[in-house]
């Protein structure tokens, strides 16, 4: 009879230490609020870094001396900078912590961003700007992987749908900001303040990051790929360096020679990467992510539509201010109506329209986004160089839908089932083949925005209409990628996935603070107690 109170007492037990861990819920679910609010903000900084800096390149010529080669570098740089860097510091963050990662990549990027704002020359602002790319490596893959660890499944779809917001709100600070930074001209300083700004943002997210982000790291111990490290690297670099350099120095021979090189150096990579993931386990890149349909789906999409980014946003850039002749400040204002678009668009389309129509909101915004350049493209040509604001917005918020439309519904669809053990390496991967996309973007401005401009020729009576030519003709490339983007999209689910979480991950206890493993404990407690208790009554 001794074994009866025992019996009862063991889940009773089970179900008090179960409400105990679920106790602190709400005190949890704030801070992992809060420590959302954190990582955003990093990666809001890091949107308004990469959009910012293209409303003061005339600014930036002017005050320092730069070049259009020194110009593209400040610009293309950065984002070869961050994207090699980017498989490299998921996989830091799966490792050594997220959190401490994130935390060292915020560091460098705040100090980075100094050195960008104190430049005295087209070198130091390069070299500064390479430095930016790479300590924004090591913090923006793990705003993803914190993200996938800190939520549930269930939460994540709304989650994305913030991130989305986040991406439209950087795309319209980051041009608006820089024209207002630009055209006060504050201190007397001209376009430095652009990066002097990100100190203040940067040191409050370091001590915010260190109160409320909670560290989780992969449960199975990794070590770093050094190897595959150096062949990524060198593979990007083969490729989009003489993509970069090539119209500058006239298309060399050794620049086509390079780019083809860049082809087995990548087969070089795969190769090795297999080896490595048979020897240790402990891969740079996790070749079995690209065996989840989803996933490679979604990354090659993502890789497209970078390249299209790329191309877009420094010619529209470049269009307004050099073609057009417009301030920064107006440059900064026409694109409002887009961003606001993006977020509006994004904010919806991940909890609203995805869940009802699945990839068909995906392809719609690329049909939208295709609608709105071709709209473009008709409103440049009637007006010429007379072209206003009020001609381009109807394009713009077209285009600016159909963004949204892809931007978060793309990364929530990528990481739906990928297992929470491979978060960082996952994330990682989606910003590297993004950021390609928008480095391989920015190398081909050269081809197809300045090759179509014969230079030797211009006077400034022509310049306006060159330009506002050669504008029309890199939307006809943009819609060319975009079209390759819709049919690429029918191999992604055409349903979402239901927010299960991915790979059937071991480590759910472990690493979800969000309270709902706790809950599930505590139901099961007290199921296995009511059972228990009715046995006993019979």
């Amino acid at each position: 009879m001794t074994s009866q109170p025992d019996q009862i007492s063991a889940p009773a037990a089970r179900t008090s230490a179960a409400r105990t861990s679920a106790a602190p819920e709400g005190e949890s679910d704030r801070r992992r609020w809060i420590a959302l609010a954190v990582i955003m903000t990093a990666a809001f900084m890091d949107l308004v870094d990469v959009t910012i800096v293209n409303i003061a390149i005339p600014s930036i010529e002017r005050t320092i001396g730069a070049s259009f080669g020194a110009i593209q570098w400040i610009t293309a740089g950065y984002a070869l900078a961050f994207a090699a860097g980017l498989i490299t510091g998921g996989r830091l963050g799966d490792i050594y912590g997220r959190k401490r990662v994130f935390l060292i990549g915020i560091s460098g990027f705040t100090v980075a961003s100094a050195l960008c704002g104190f430049a005295v020359n087209p070198e130091m602002l390069i070299a500064a700007r390479l430095v930016q790319g790479a300590t924004a490596a090591l913090m923006v893959p793990q705003v993803l992987s914190i993200v996938h660890a800190t939520f549930p499944a269930h939460e994540r779809g709304k989650v994305f749908g913030l991130f989305g917001a986040v991406v439209g709100l950087g795309a319209v600070s980051g041009p608006l900001l820089g024209a207002l930074l630009t055209q006060w001209n504050l201190f007397g300083l001209e376009w430095r303040p652009i990066f002097l700004i990100n100190l203040p943002v940067g040191i409050a997210g370091l001590i915010l990051g260190r109160i409320y982000i909670t560290e989780s790291r992969a449960p199975k111990a990794l070590r770093l790929d050094a190897v595959g490290v150096v062949l990524v690297t060198t593979a990007m670099l083969m490729l989009v360096y003489p993509l970069t350099r090539g119209h500058e120095l006239n298309w060399p021979t050794w620049g086509f020679v390079c780019m083809a090189g860049s082809v087995p150096a990548f087969g070089a990579l795969v190769a090795y990467e297999r080896y490595k993931s048979r020897k240790d386990g402990s891969p740079l890149i996790e070749l079995s992510l690209f065996r989840i349909k989803s996933f490679a789906a979604g990354i090659s999409v993502q890789l497209v539509f970078g390249l299209a980014l790329g191309v877009y946003f420094l010619v529209a850039t470049i269009y307004m201010q050099t073609g057009l002749g417009w301030s920064p400040l107006r440059t900064g204002l026409t694109g409002v109506p887009f961003s606001i678009a993006v977020s509006v668009a994004a904010g919806m389309s991940v909890q609203k329209l995805v869940p009802r129509f699945g990839r068909k909101v995906l392809q719609a915004g690329a049909l939208l986004m295709i609608a709105g350049i071709l709209l473009f493209i008709r409103a440049a040509d009637q007006y010429g160089t007379a072209i206003t604001t009020w001609q381009m917005t109807g394009p713009l918020v077209l285009m600016g839908i159909g963004m949204g439309l892809i931007v978060a519904p793309l990364t929530d669809a990528i990481l739906s089932d990928v297992p929470r053990e491979h978060a960082g390496s996952a994330s990682g991967l989606i910003s590297t083949v993004q950021q390609m996309g928008v480095a391989l973007g920015l190398g081909l401005v050269a081809v197809v925005f300045f090759g179509s401009i014969e230079e030797e020729r211009l006077t400034p009576s022509t310049t306006g209409t060159a330009f506002s030519d050669a504008f029309q003709y890199s939307l006809w490339w943009i819609v060319g990628v975009l079209a390759v983007i819709f049919l690429l999209m029918f191999a992604l689910p055409a349903r979402p996935a239901q927010h299960l979480e991915g790979g059937g991950t071991s480590d759910e206890t472990e690493t979800d603070p969000a309270g709902a493993t706790d809950q599930v404990t505590v139901e099961k407690a007290e199921k296995v107690e009511k059972v228990e208790e009715s046995a006993l009554t019979r």
